[in-house]
Formats: structure tokens, C-alpha cells, sequence
């Protein structure tokens, strides 16, 4: 008994130095964030916010070379958002830089976890598994990338542009900006794991092709939902988010399919 209750605490003593070890490789990379905080702020945070963003390039170039008019070519985005609060900017770059710290650091925070479950696992699963950090942070900074080139600007030009009479004036607040961008990189990226996520569930039965088959249509729901949670309540950017979560899906039904073949063939 004794040695059981050892052997569990041993276990979590382990748990907990992989969490603090992953806790200070964010935290040191949030300080050299905050550290330079304008020229993320300036060059990251609010590069949506200038008229030749490459987005907005592309959409000027595309629509004028099919003889479409369009607003992107002559975007005008108020330079200043507004603080409201005494502590808010310092808050606000210290959160900001803690998520971002995250984002980055994400592989090493997977492989601190990998680290930790593989002592459980037999020597074939381990080899089998060694590309797992690298596809997992694969489709996490792909989901960064889509939601940074795609749905951020498209968010931003969209809420800057809608108004419902000329009597009201969007006048934005830094920490609404801010939240939209940062919660709609995070919250994209970690969608795009889902390929991984259903490996694993299929990996221990509770997820088969044939599941996945039979409630496709619930969880084009279920992904609409979470676009309207991740992404502005615009229907845009909601089938933006769709479109590749959909796709992704579809894979996902792939990938639960290879794991079924081979657990069949091992019986």
C-alpha cells in the first residue's frame, strides 16, 4: 500500500516539475515579449490595422484586376484606440504577452507533456509517436496562420466598416481590439488540433469512423457554434472558420479510420 501511494506521488511530483517547467519557458519568453511590447504591439497586434496589410493587398489586387470597385484599396482605420483605465494598458500587455508567450512556446509545452506520458507507454509506441509533437504543432501554428491572414483582418475590417447610422461613431476600446485578435489566434489554433484529438480518442475507442460518419452533420452544429464563440458574430467570418474546421474533420475521419486498421490487424 504504501509503496502504491509512493509510486502515486512520485507520479505527481513528476507531473508537477513538467507543469513549472513549461510555466517559466512561458513565462521567460512573455518577459522578453513585454520587454519589447511596442514593437509587438506596433508590428503584430495592430498590423491589421494598417491600409497596405498584404490581406488587404491581395483582396484590392484580385477584385481590381476582375473590374470589381472595392473598399480595400483605400482602407482608413482610426489610428488611436482608447484606454479607459489607469492600470489597463499595463494589464492588458502583461496578459497579452503571457498568450502570446504561449502560442510560442506551444511545441515545448507538448513535448514537456510527451515527456511525461511516454514513460507509460511500450517502446513501439513511443517510435510511433515521436511525430506526434511535430504534427501537432504543424496544424496549431497553421491555425495561427489562417486566423492571423484571414479571419483577423477580415474581423477588423468588417467591425470598422459596419455602422448602423452615421450617428454613432465607432470610437474602440485598445482591450476590445486586443481580446478579438489574440482570443481569435489562440482559439483557431487549438481547432485545428482536432485531427490530433480524435487520434487519441480513437486510439482508445471512444471515437470510430463510422461515430464520425453518422454525426457529420451534428458537428457542422457543433463547429459552427465554436466559430461563433472563437470569431466575431459575423456570418462571415463564422464560414470562414467552417470551411478548413470542416475540412479538418474530414481528416479526422481519415486518420480514425488508419488507427481502427491497425488495432483490427493486431487482434
Amino acid at each position: 500500500m504504501a509503496q502504491k501511494e509512493m509510486s502515486f506521488l512520485s507520479h505527481l511530483e513528476e507531473l508537477r516539475w513538467h507543469l513549472v517547467r513549461s510555466a517559466a519557458v512561458i513565462f521567460i519568453v512573455a518577459i522578453v515579449l513585454f520587454v519589447f511590447q511596442t514593437e509587438v504591439y506596433e508590428n503584430f497586434l495592430f498590423a491589421h490595422k494598417k491600409p497596405d496589410f498584404i490581406t488587404y493587398r491581395f483582396f484590392c489586387e484580385l477584385f481590381t484586376s476582375i473590374g470589381i470597385d472595392t473598399n480595400f484599396c483605400n482602407l482608413q482605420f482610426p489610428e488611436k484606440l482608447q484606454s479607459l483605465a489607469l492600470t489597463q494598458q499595463l494589464m492588458n500587455s502583461i496578459w497579452t504577452s503571457m498568450i502570446l508567450g504561449l502560442i510560442i512556446t506551444f511545441p515545448y509545452v507538448l513535448w514537456e507533456a510527451w515527456r511525461f506520458i511516454t514513460p507509460g507507454l511500450h517502446q513501439n509506441e513511443v517510435k510511433k509517436s515521436r511525430g506526434f509533437i511535430l504534427i501537432a504543432s504543424l496544424l496549431f501554428f497553421l491555425g495561427v496562420l489562417f486566423s492571423f491572414f484571414v479571419i483577423v483582418p477580415m474581423s477588423i475590417y468588417f467591425f470598422y466598416n459596419y455602422q448602423i447610422t452615421d450617428m454613432i461613431e465607432n470610437n474602440f476600446k485598445m482591450e476590445s481590439y486586443i481580446s478579438l485578435v489574440t482570443n481569435t489566434l489562440l482559439g483557431v489554433a487549438l481547432i485545428f488540433e482536432l485531427p490530433v484529438l480524435i487520434y487519441f480518442l480513437s486510439k482508445i475507442g471512444l471515437v470510430t469512423p463510422e461515430f464520425l460518419k453518422k454525426y457529420r452533420k451534428h458537428a457542422l452544429v457543433l463547429v459552427l457554434i465554436l466559430s461563433a464563440i472563437i470569431t466575431p458574430p459575423d456570418i462571415a467570418s463564422q464560414i470562414i472558420v467552417s470551411v478548413p474546421v470542416m475540412l479538418l474533420y474530414q481528416i479526422s475521419i481519415i486518420v480514425s479510420r488508419m488507427v481502427i486498421k491497425k488495432q483490427e490487424k493486431k487482434v
